[in-house]
This record gives C-alpha cells, structure tokens and sequence, in this order.
C-alpha cells in the first residue's frame, strides 16, 4: 500500500449533543475533514455513539448492560446512515466493522480481518469500527474504543493514531493544553480527569494508557478535542491538541500483535535476575519464577511482572502454569522463548 494508516477515534461526548443524541452538524463537519484526509491516508473511523442513538428508544434507560445492547443494536445502523449521507457528497462509501476481542487474540481471524480492510482500502472505501456491542461478552469486552482503535492501530501498522475527545487535549494544573508529552508517567496521570462522560465508557486515563501503548510500538498518538475549528486535520498536522512522541520500535508485525491484540490470560512474578535477563532479550527459564499469579494454559499469553508488580514484558507459553508448579526445581526449563517474549 502506497498511502499510511491513520487511525481516528471519535469519543460519544464529541459527537453528541447535550441531550446524548447524535449531533449532525459535527458528523457533517468530521466528514469534510475526513474526505481531505483520505487522499493521503488510509482510514479506519472508530466511532462511539451507537448507544448514544440508540438509547431513546429504550423505555426508561437506566443504562444497564441488556439496555445498552440494546441501544446499540438500534443505534449503530442510524449511527452509519448518519455517517453515509455525509459522506455522499465526496463520493466516499463506508463499511461497518463490528469487533470482537476474539478477532485480536486469534492471529488467524486478525489476519482475516486486516485482509477485509485492506480490500476495502482498494475500493476507496472507509471502515467504521466499533464494538459489537451486542453480543459481546462481559468479560471478553474492550475497556472501551481508545482500546479497539490502539489494537487497529498497532496490529495494522498505522502511522498516526488520533483520539478525538470533548475537551482540546491533554491539561496542565493550570487548564492549558500541553503540546508534547514524550514519555507518559505517573505524573501525566496525575493530571488527567479521572471522570468519564455520560455518554461515553473512556476518559483522559484511559486515552493516556492506550497512547502509551501505541507510542511505545512507535506510533504517534494525537489527543485532540474533536469540536476545535479544522481540529482533525490540524491534529493530523500535529497542530492541534496534544502529542504523544512515539518510541523506536523495530520488533515484527507479528510481536506487534502479540504486545498489543492478543488475549492476556496469565501472569508471572519473575525476580530481578530473570527481569534483566529478560530486557536483554534471553528466554524467560523457571529458575527466575518467583510465583503464578494468573494460571495460564500452554500456548496462551501471559504477563511478566517484576518484584515491584511493574509489568515487564508479555509472552506466548511454551508450557503450562500448572507444568511450571510440577517441574519447579528444574530450573533450565524453558517457559518462553526469547522470539515470543515483547518487552514492554
């Protein structure tokens, strides 16, 4: 492919009005800056709001689970008519893309998955992704679209991730948007609201976890607040909102995916000997387990933690938890091998 990926992500919040319901005026105005971008980018839409157009509907919404399904069922087709008839007048089509957290965690059905968009990218048509509300399950659910379109992004290979959001980006203590973050720490955190929107599941925590996740895999991440005059396109030019610096990655396609889709099911403390080892890029051996804290199956992903609960890395299990447990004092026992293990 010729042209660079561009994930954007609209938040519920910045494309609703005050009374939760679809604003059209910003839908029309996010599909001129949109039509600009795709002549110089591929483009995924993850939009939120299909609970937000749905919810009316619903007699006396008290936004319980089986309620908010069923939001989203009504919702997100008024959601994408919404977007086509805008889209109309730059002759650009889109497609619908509801995802399941299973289509990240089998490599196989990612692979599908990146195929349908790529073939779509050939027919100059845009997906929208969002969540398939509706049947996925609680457990298995993405924290929220910051999530899904971090895991697009990284598992595609995207050049520039905006999170589109209702405030103008990151805020200082005195409620200026600061312009450049090179490294995400506690104190970034500090600063962020730990309040979400009405409408919306993510807040300023969540868009900052999420964009470390992506700049550490060496893509840039722009917050940006979505109702700025020309703010996408300005984003997009890293003029506006607030930039997450990416990292130097150089680690494959399929460890990308690995680091960032894949299903994290179990968890290891290791000790500082085998942390070391492990950040100079050696196997992950049982004489460095300090203890199991999440079981895991073979072949399943897994966490690597430090003495200091700090998570170091994740990796695909060559044996199983409860095989680790019975073979505790043979020590050169191989859990991971250096090719599966992503330092984070």
């Amino acid at each position: 492919m010729t042209k660079s990926i561009l994930v954007l992500k609209l938040g519920s919040a910045s494309i609703t009005t005050a009374k939760g319901e679809i604003d059209e005026a910003i839908i029309a105005d996010i599909t001129r800056q949109v039509a600009e971008l795709a002549n110089n980018h591929h483009l995924i839409l993850v939009s939120s709001g299909a609970v937000a157009a749905g919810k009316k509907f619903i007699k006396n919404y008290k936004g319980k689970i089986s309620e908010r399904k069923a939001a989203a069922s009504i919702g997100n087709p008024l959601l994408l008519s919404t977007y086509s008839k805008h889209f109309k007048p730059y002759n650009i089509s889109i497609a619908q893309s509801l995802c399941e957290r299973q289509h990240f965690s089998n490599r196989t059905q990612f692979l599908q998955l990146k195929e349908t968009y790529e073939e779509l990218w050939k027919n100059g048509v845009i997906p929208i992704a969002n969540e398939n509300d509706v049947v996925s399950n609680l457990e298995l659910k993405f924290s929220d679209n910051d999530e899904l379109a971090t895991l697009l992004g990284v598992g595609f290979g995207a050049s520039l991730i905006l999170l589109g959001t209702s405030v103008p980006g990151v805020l200082d203590k005195e409620g200026n948007v600061i312009d450049k973050i090179d490294a995400i720490n506690n104190d970034v955190f500090s600063l962020a609201n730990k309040n979400t929107s009405e409408v919306g599941l993510g807040g300023m925590i969540s868009k900052l976890t999420f964009a470390n996740l992506a700049s550490t895999m060496g893509i840039k991440v722009v917050i940006f607040g979505v109702r700025t005059p020309d703010g996408i396109l300005k984003a997009a030019k890293g003029e506006s909102g607030t930039i997450c610096t990416p990292k130097d990655c150089s680690i494959s396609a399929r460890n990308k995916w690995l680091a960032s889709g894949s299903l994290v099911t179990g968890r290891l403390k290791v000790d500082a000997g085998a942390s070391e080892a492990i950040r100079k890029r050696k196997s992950l051996l049982a004489v460095g387990v300090k203890s199991i804290e999440v079981n895991f199956a073979n072949g399943e992903i897994f966490e690597i933690i430090d003495e200091e609960n700090n998570i170091v890395a994740v990796a695909l299990a060559k044996v199983s938890s409860s095989t680790i447990s019975k073979n505790a004092k043979q020590h050169n026992l191989e859990i991971a091998n250096a090719s599966d293990i992503v330092i984070l």
